[in-house]
C-alpha cells in the first residue's frame, strides 16, 4: 500500500524537482525568463486568475453584477435542478459523441486515400484542410444560409424540379442538433485528416514490406499493424475534439442562436444566457465551472499519464 501511494506521488515528486531546477536554472540566465515573463503575468491574470474568480462567483448569490453573499452550494443545486441545463448536457452528449465519431472517422478515410500518394494530392490536401482555417461563426454563418429552407440546399434542389425535396433540419427541433453535427464535421475532418496523415506518413515502411511478404492482406496491414500504430494520433484528436465540443458557443449561435426553442442549446450556451441574458451570473459561473471540470476529466488523465510515462 505505501509502495502504490509513493508511486502514485512519483510525478509530483519530479515535477517539483523540475520546478527547483528551473529557478535554479533562471537565477544563472535571467535573460530568458524576462522575455517571457509578460505572458506568463498576462496567462496567470485573464485565465487562472478568472477560472478563480468563476469559481467564487458561483459560491454566491450574484445576479446582475458580482455580490460576494456567500451561498454554499446552492446555486450547483438550483443548476442541476433545471430544465433546460439537462437539456444542454444531453445536447452535448449527441454532439460530442457523433461530432468526435465522425470527424476521426471521415479523417481517417480521407488520410489512408491521400497515403496512397494520389494525383494532385498537394492541390487535395490544402482544400481538405481549408473548413478548419475558417472561424466557427463564419463557418456557421455560411451554413445557415445553406440549410435555411428558402434560401439553400432545399429552394435549388426544388428549382431543379424536385418539388418534394425537404432539407429542413435547421429548424426542425427534432433535427436541429444534427445540422449543428454536420457542420462541426465539416470544419473539423480536415484537421484530423491532417493528423492521421501525419502519423501514417511516421510509420515505418519496412514493417508494411515485411507484411506483404509474409502474404499478410492489404486489410490485415491496416487492422494489426497501422492502425494499432495511430492510437495516439487518435487520442490526440479525440482529446482536441473533445475540448472543442465541451466549449463550442460561436457554432451554434452562428447557426442556429440555440433554437429552434432550445433544440440546440449546449452548455456554453446555458452559460451565456444566465450569466448575461437572464442576469443569474451565479448560475451561469456555476455552469462555467461544470464546463471547466469536464474539460479537466478529459485533458488531465492524458496529461498525468503523458508526464508520468515520460519521466519513467
Amino acid at each position: 500500500m505505501r509502495n502504490s501511494r509513493l508511486l502514485s506521488l512519483k510525478p509530483f515528486v519530479l515535477l517539483g524537482r523540475d520546478i527547483k531546477a528551473f529557478l535554479l536554472r533562471a537565477r544563472q540566465h535571467p535573460t530568458p525568463i524576462l522575455v517571457i515573463l509578460p505572458s506568463f503575468l498576462l496567462t496567470i491574470i485573464f485565465v487562472y486568475f478568472f477560472i478563480l474568480w468563476t469559481l467564487t462567483l458561483s459560491f454566491t448569490t450574484s445576479t446582475l453584477i458580482p455580490q460576494y453573499n456567500w451561498a454554499g452550494w446552492k446555486q450547483y443545486f438550483i443548476l442541476w435542478s433545471l430544465p433546460n441545463w439537462y437539456k444542454a448536457i444531453s445536447n452535448l452528449g449527441i454532439f460530442g459523441v457523433l461530432y468526435i465519431g465522425f470527424s476521426c472517422g471521415i479523417g481517417l478515410l480521407l488520410a489512408i486515400l491521400l497515403d496512397q500518394r494520389i494525383r494532385f494530392e498537394g492541390f487535395i490536401r490544402p482544400i481538405l484542410l481549408y473548413p478548419m482555417s475558417l472561424s466557427f461563426i463564419v463557418t456557421g454563418t455560411a451554413w445557415k444560409w445553406l440549410l435555411n429552407p428558402g434560401l439553400g440546399i432545399e429552394r435549388v434542389v426544388r428549382n431543379w424540379g424536385w418539388e418534394s425535396f425537404t432539407f429542413n433540419w435547421i429548424i426542425d427541433p427534432d433535427r436541429a442538433i444534427y445540422a449543428v453535427i454536420l457542420v462541426g464535421v465539416w470544419q473539423s475532418t480536415g484537421f484530423v485528416m491532417t493528423l492521421f496523415l501525419a502519423g501514417l506518413r511516421g510509420i515505418d515502411s519496412d514493417i508494411i514490406k515485411a507484411a506483404l511478404l509474409e502474404g499478410a492482406s492489404i486489410y490485415k496491414i491496416y487492422l494489426r499493424i497501422i492502425l494499432p500504430q495511430l492510437r495516439y494520433t487518435l487520442l490526440s484528436a479525440v482529446i482536441i475534439l473533445a475540448h472543442l465540443a465541451i466549449k463550442s458557443y460561436d457554432l451554434v449561435i452562428a447557426l442556429t442562436g440555440g433554437g429552434p426553442g432550445n433544440a440546440t442549446e449546449l452548455p456554453a450556451t446555458f452559460m451565456y444566457s444566465y450569466t448575461f441574458t437572464r442576469s443569474k451570473m451565479a448560475i451561469g459561473s456555476a455552469s462555467a465551472i461544470m464546463m471547466f471540470m469536464t474539460v479537466v476529466a478529459v485533458i488531465g488523465p492524458y496529461l498525468y499519464n503523458e508526464f508520468r510515462t515520460k519521466k519513467q
